[in-house]
């Protein structure tokens, strides 16, 4: 695992603190990384007969997570540290399940989907929590906006899994 490098002239927070939070972030922008592909993994695969829906929404939410891919990075970045933001210390670092490559129907992707999101989102919730005891209200707000769209983004699949 990378350090996390926090220099002294750029602290918000004392040096443990940054350090936590700095930490903290580099994990949500591996897992959102992560989450990010292997929805984009399901866009590219899918097949079936709502195909043309399901291509849609997996896009939409590529999309979405890359804007708080580029978010999470830069307030790492703000708070002083370096974001960890490639492939490959993604893939090393990531908290959630690999995807199922063999994966082709659209009942295989909703569910892996489902399950990698549900994981994501409480993640995003508990560090909510975790930024709000470290005392950082705008790390907080960032983990909000996200855990808000996840929720969504969670509610649409599993609605898709009744169809």
């Amino acid at each position: 695992m990378a350090r996390n490098p926090v220099p002294t002239e750029h602290v918000l927070f004392d040096a443990k603190t940054t350090r936590e939070l700095v930490a903290m972030l580099n994990q949500s922008l591996a897992d959102t990384l992560d989450l990010a592909y292997q929805t984009k993994q399901a866009h590219w695969n899918v097949k079936g007969q709502n195909f043309y829906s399901l291509h849609l929404l997996f896009d939409q939410l590529f999309g979405q997570l890359a804007t708080y891919i580029d978010d999470i990075a830069e307030r790492v970045v703000s708070l002083g540290g370096q974001a960890l933001g490639t492939i490959r210390s993604a893939a090393s670092s990531s908290n959630l399940a690999a995807y199922p490559l063999e994966a082709l129907d659209s009942k295989i992707h909703v569910d892996s989907l489902v399950e990698r999101y549900g994981d994501y989102t409480g993640r995003m919730h508990k560090a909510v929590r975790r930024a709000e005891q470290l005392g950082d209200p705008d790390t907080a707000d960032l983990y909000k906006t996200i855990s808000r769209a996840m929720d969504k983004a969670l509610w649409m699949l599993k609605a898709n899994q009744e169809a």
